[in-house]
């Protein structure tokens, strides 16, 4: 029995090229092991190369809502108070990796994860960005934070806006950056158009070739996710798509079937919009259609060669926006 018990793993290697493949994705989304690995490590970065330590705050509002934060293990007060708010897909850890070592140099900086992503969560049945936005703002009140700036990309400059219409007196400048809000219901359209399938499935795909096709829309200048197995995106999709996928679905639907809003409530803040020349999720024209909206307290810069994820492509470049923008010589 045991030397047959041996022979097992060696008779897999005569198991057709197309099978073998198969087991080992299923192996792989049943235990998935590489993408455990890269949390894991993405948390140990956040702690020991930005200065930051997880926080979940518990907001007793009767609908079992807790909003999980990084946040700086020596809060400094010679340092201005900055909230990034991430996009649709990953939570704030694997969208804000290329950036939150030098912010962190600049900023105290307090990341959220918006609710039904990393270790945020709620009861309520609301999926709207105003419900983000306050959890957030609720969030940092009970963490003894009045003040702030906020920068919000893709989804996240939906919740941003609403943060910084809401809380005026909490908001003190923020950063939009490749975000459809304030669109016009002709605008989406014709986006969706291009799309040529139901945005859903993109947004939250169910497969590696869907994975492929949402970093293909994002990126410009290179796609990580090219040359990355399909066992990999299988486990990236089990842990970030699955995990309360029906909730994540609702807030991707409610997006989706909203987008279009031409009357936006002015801003009263400094607000700052960044857009890559090459976005074909959000082009430009959404980068001045909104200026416009906002008024005279808005201005527009673009980023040339980058598309839609600035925060992967450039974050360089867009970390000196925001942060003379922020501190002001901007």
């Amino acid at each position: 029995m045991a030397s047959f018990t041996r022979l097992i793993p060696i008779s897999l290697l005569f198991l057709p090229k197309s099978l073998l493949s198969a087991l080992l994705n299923l192996s792989l989304r049943s235990f998935p092991l590489f993408v455990t690995l890269m949390d894991a490590f993405l948390s140990i970065y956040f702690r020991w190369r930005c200065g930051l330590c997880p926080c979940t705050v518990d907001l007793d509002d009767g609908s079992e809502t807790t909003v999980n934060f990084w946040v700086p293990v020596h809060r400094l007060a010679g340092k201005p108070i900055l909230v990034p708010v991430h996009g649709y897909g990953g939570n704030s850890r694997w969208q804000f990796l290329a950036q939150a070592e030098s912010l962190s140099r600049s900023f105290n900086l307090f990341i959220p994860d918006l609710l039904f992503f990393g270790k945020s969560n709620t009861k309520s049945a609301d999926r709207t960005a105003d419900f983000q936005a306050s959890s957030i703002v609720e969030g940092l009140k009970r963490m003894g934070v009045e003040r702030f700036s906020v920068y919000a990309i893709s989804y996240g400059g939906y919740v941003g806006y609403r943060m910084a219409e809401k809380y005026p007196e909490s908001v003190e400048r923020i950063v939009i950056v490749s975000s459809g809000i304030g669109c016009s219901e002709l605008q989406k359209k014709e986006q969706l158009k291009k799309i040529g399938r139901d945005p859903l499935e993109i947004l939250l795909p169910w497969n590696p070739r869907d994975l492929r096709i949402l970093m293909d829309l994002s990126m410009y200048k290179y796609n990580p996710f090219k040359w990355v197995p399909d066992f990999f995106l299988w486990e990236f999709i089990e842990v970030m798509c699955n995990d309360r996928r029906v909730q994540k679905s609702e807030l991707a639907r409610h997006l989706i079937t909203g987008l279009g809003d031409t009357d936006l409530p002015a801003l009263t803040q400094e607000t700052l919009l960044v857009w890559g020349d090459q976005d074909k999720v959000f082009p430009v024209s959404f980068a001045y259609h909104l200026q416009k909206q906002i008024g005279p307290k808005a201005r527009v810069e673009i980023i040339k060669d980058t598309g839609h994820a600035i925060n992967i492509e450039s974050p360089g470049l867009l970390n000196d926006l925001i942060k003379s923008f922020i501190l002001g010589s901007l």
